[in-house]
């Protein structure tokens, strides 16, 4: 099947009035010119790969869309499936947090996190994108440590982030701030959100934390999968993460660190949102002021997929277009550890996504393995013609 008449986001040029040929799923041919009786006319509009998306919140909002409103998770992955789809997420990673002590409360229990992992594991052969697991380990939440590695031993698990949010670092460096979201968020006194606080902190004190951690991480690399580090603040941070075995830099919170990640040739992840608005929502690093310093690597959902394309575009102000595509596709797949996806190469996956450029930029089709999962209709279906 020939897809003609496009402008191709190619890894390392755009190629206008191009053509892609898809076999079996895969890209079997590129050519820089229109074809003619093509399936598909693309009308000029971008021909970009799928994304690739490491770090997604948003299972959390389809399985609590309100607080105490709690749906079943198989319906809740199917209604997120649609979603990234219409998106242009070809691979999603569900970032699914092991944080009972957190401000989003049941949604992130102990119960819901295995049941969402089991549900995905469950679902995915019958969704329309390639899910997969991002576990967020608090290092502090030491008593989930052996549902986490009960879930590595069984194969439910595709990638592991270290997170620790206790206040007065990280991502939550500033303590009063932090205890005026708490008591907004649950609703609560300022005195019962400040004692909250001091027992997140005390937390850090105990000394299983350092051995259990170890475990995690010798298992997570015993079973090959990618590594992240979480809201690094120093460089020295980073070094301790590197150290450990970490390869990605998960929302470094300030320059430092995201320079430092760079220099010891770790991925670098920040938020789509983060690029489209221009700033962190706490104040931390831009990713565009870390992309126009060269030390931002990839860019994932976070908590708002539909940031990825205008988000591209910001970055592409800052770089070029293929650079900041390559960031939500072929880098995000690479740290990952997937080689099969992320570029229009021949022999690569036919994921892909199209764009139509405008005041507002539109995704009209997503294709996952050369198959329509997403169209608005503005593409027509393609015919059956000889190759």
């Amino acid at each position: 099947m020939w897809l003609s008449n496009f402008t191709i986001v190619l890894p390392d040029e755009v190629v206008n009035n191009g053509s892609v040929r898809i076999e079996d799923g895969v890209i079997a041919e590129i050519r820089p010119e229109t074809v003619a009786n093509a399936a598909i006319d693309g009308e000029g509009r971008l021909l970009m790969p799928g994304f690739v998306d490491l770090h997604g919140d948003m299972i959390e909002r389809e399985v609590a869309p309100r607080p105490n409103a709690m749906m079943p998770i198989g319906f809740s992955i199917h209604e997120l499936d649609k979603k990234l789809a219409a998106h242009g997420v070809t691979t999603a990673y569900a970032a699914v947090s092991f944080a009972t002590e957190s401000v989003y409360g049941h949604v992130r229990s102990l119960e819901t996190t295995c049941a969402v992992i089991e549900g995905v594991s469950r679902f995915k052969d019958n969704l329309l994108i390639d899910h997969r697991v991002h576990a967020r380990y608090e290092i502090t939440n030491v008593g989930a440590a052996p549902a986490l590695e009960k879930l590595l031993d069984a194969g439910h698990v595709d990638m592991v982030s270290l997170t620790d949010h206790t206040p007065g670092q990280g991502q939550y460096n500033n303590i009063q701030s932090y205890i005026l979201s708490m008591a907004e968020r649950r609703s609560i006194s300022e005195e019962m959100a400040a004692e909250m606080v001091a027992k997140r902190i005390a937390m850090r004190d105990n000394p299983e934390i350092e051995t259990t951690l170890r475990r995690i991480v010798d298992l997570s690399l015993r079973h090959k999968l990618s590594l992240a580090s979480h809201d690094d603040d120093s460089a020295e941070k980073v070094a301790e993460m590197h150290d450990m075995g970490v390869t990605i830099s998960e929302f470094p919170v300030t320059l430092p660190a995201a320079e430092e990640a760079r220099r010891r040739g770790l991925w670098t992840l920040m938020g789509a949102p983060n690029a489209l608005r221009g700033q962190s929502m706490s104040g931390n690093l831009s990713a565009l002021d870390a992309a126009r310093a060269g030390v931002l690597s990839v860019i994932a959902a976070d908590y708002h997929p539909a940031a990825f394309v205008p988000g591209i575009f910001k970055i592409a102000e800052a770089t070029n277009l293929p650079t900041a595509v390559a960031m939500a596709t072929r880098s995000a797949a690479r740290s990952a550890g997937l080689v099969d996806r992320g570029e229009i190469a021949i022999g690569q996956r036919a994921d892909l996504v199209v764009v139509e450029a405008g005041d507002i930029h539109r995704i009209r089709a997503t294709f996952r393995g050369g198959r329509f999962v997403y169209s608005d209709g503005t593409l027509h279906q393609p015919r059956a013609i000889a190759a």
